[in-house]
């Protein structure tokens, strides 16, 4: 029987660590396929940080260094700047990288840092109980806010991708999700474009994926896919908010 699918080359065959339903699982294929088909895999140098993601370093074969939590971004170009041919990529989630690295984020694009992030965001603190995130959404119930997320105590969700957009440092910023298999492909497409910002035109390129965490949701995996396309979408859209030198959105 002729095989259509398969596992990516730059995955390994360790199981997945993540929750039933978890999106992580999408994202990983994601960044190994585009690793495959951008030739990137012997050059790629990945920095794990803290969180759910602390789990990547098993999935993918590539060079990996262990990050702080939240400097990811600070790992990142301490290994871009000793290694300067390399391909150097952060995955990250949103507790990690807009709230405890937050400062590591905004500087590494103000200074226009030649890496890129994955930024799997699933509106709520996963690894560490479900907790408010800075990415959970106005009304969105979670552990620390049970009667849903109030701006008079708990402020407002950051839009990381429209934030770093004001900066003026060339750089690619995009959004995806993985709430289907039409996104997960245009996903995808965003994330060989990240990669090449750095590799051709030596940008900072970050790609945010709205990803579903369905335990920390309390929700089915269907449910939890549903919900964020039906309540993350609107309020994260997606698409592209800056592109590289030389094009226009």
């Amino acid at each position: 029987m002729k095989a259509v699918f398969d596992r990516p080359a730059s995955l390994t065959d360790e199981p997945f660590p993540y929750c039933p339903g978890c999106g992580h699982g999408i994202v990983h294929e994601i960044v190994a396929e585009c690793l495959d088909e951008t030739g990137l895999t012997d050059r790629c140098i990945l920095v794990s940080t803290i969180g759910c993601t602390v789990r990547c370093w098993r999935n993918f074969d590539v060079d990996v260094v262990q990050g702080a939590h939240g400097r990811g971004l600070a790992v990142a170009t301490a290994v871009k700047t000793a290694h300067p041919d390399a391909f150097v990529l952060t995955y990250q989630g949103d507790g990690d990288l807009a709230a405890i690295g937050l400062s590591e984020t905004v500087h590494a694009a103000a200074r226009g840092e030649a890496v890129t992030v994955v930024f799997a965001n699933n509106a709520v603190y996963g690894a560490t109980g479900g907790q408010m995130a800075p990415t959970t959404l106005m009304g969105q119930c979670v552990s620390t806010c049970l009667e849903g997320r109030d701006p008079q105590n708990g402020g407002y969700p950051i839009r990381m991708c429209e934030l770093l957009a004001t900066l003026p440092a060339p750089a690619y910023l995009a959004r995806g999700s993985v709430d289907s298999p039409a996104n997960r492909r245009k996903a995808k497409a965003l994330v060989t474009k990240a990669f090449r910002a750095q590799m051709e035109q030596g940008v900072f390129s970050l790609v945010e994926i709205l990803s579903p965490c369905p335990v920390n949701l309390k929700m089915s995996p269907p449910d939890a896919l549903r919900w964020v396309r039906d309540e993350m979408i609107p309020f994260y859209p997606l698409g592209e908010y800056k592109l590289p030198p030389g094009e226009q959105l």
